[in-house]
């Protein structure tokens, strides 16, 4: 994993949940799958990501923070469409 950014998801029952989006480093073959089992063994339950999307780029400020804000607009726009 080169970088990182999590989100809030709505939940009908618990209310919400975490979805992690994911920057591959350069030559990683890492599955959806094999980043979910490692997250539950590493991270608290009500912490690990129940959503994972891999993805080329991450909206940044310029002293490289996520922007939650910018990315939770692009994960409305691909529910909504």
């Amino acid at each position: 994993m080169s970088e990182s950014g999590g989100l809030e998801r709505a939940h009908e029952a618990l209310g919400q949940e975490v979805k992690a989006f994911i920057i591959r480093k350069p030559g990683a073959t890492v599955t959806v799958e094999e980043m979910s089992v490692w997250c539950r063994q590493q991270m608290a339950q009500y912490k690990y990501p129940r959503h994972i999307e891999f993805c080329d780029s991450l909206p940044m400020t310029a002293t490289g923070k996520v922007l939650k804000r910018e990315l939770a607009e692009l994960e409305a726009r691909k529910t909504t469409a």
